[in-house]
């Protein structure tokens, strides 16, 4: 009787059409009044693309392309306390993106995305009480909870949509 033993190296790069090694991510379209949000979710997804490996950016002759453009911003009420005030907002931010093969000349995938953080009225999202990124963590629990609160909860939402889109271009093929 034998064994045989291996091990295997799984690489999420494989899953991706052969040619296309490169994509560019020019500047999203901002179809809302948000002043700033376009280059922030552009960097966002540029880093998330970046920091994963799979695809090298590339902004000359790049394999594919990666178009978006910023449909709507929501801001509002959340939840409310028992005094009926409100307690916690959520930013919300919905996207519209397509991924371009270059050298077959079509659109590889397409889609919505939205990703939203929380934030409280504290003025200090490290002791608002809030979950503000979504991890299960509060306030001293959370190490990464710091800064102006709208803004932090604007730059959850652009990490959660670059993860979404990330996943969603490899799990196409």
């Amino acid at each position: 009787m034998s064994f045989i033993f291996s091990c295997a190296f799984y690489s999420m790069s494989g899953s991706l059409p052969p040619h296309i090694n490169t994509i560019s991510i020019p500047l999203l379209e901002n179809e809302t009044a948000e002043f700033g949000i376009a280059e922030d979710i552009t960097d966002g997804i540029q880093n998330a693309f970046n920091d994963e490996g799979i695809l090298k950016i590339s902004n000359l002759n790049s394999d594919s392309i990666l178009r978006g453009s910023i449909k709507k911003i929501t801001d509002g009420p959340y939840t409310f306390n028992k005094e009926e005030s409100v307690s916690e907002y959520r930013y919300k931010i919905d996207v519209y993106f397509e991924w371009y093969d270059n050298r077959d000349e079509k659109i590889i995938l397409k889609g919505n995305f939205s990703g939203w953080g929380a934030y409280g009225l504290s003025g200090d999202i490290s002791s608002d009480g809030v979950d503000n990124d979504g991890d299960g963590k509060i306030d001293g629990e959370d190490e990464d909870e710091f800064g102006e609160p709208r803004e932090f909860a604007s730059k959850v939402a652009v990490k959660k949509i670059a993860q979404d889109i990330i996943n969603d271009i490899m799990t196409t093929w």
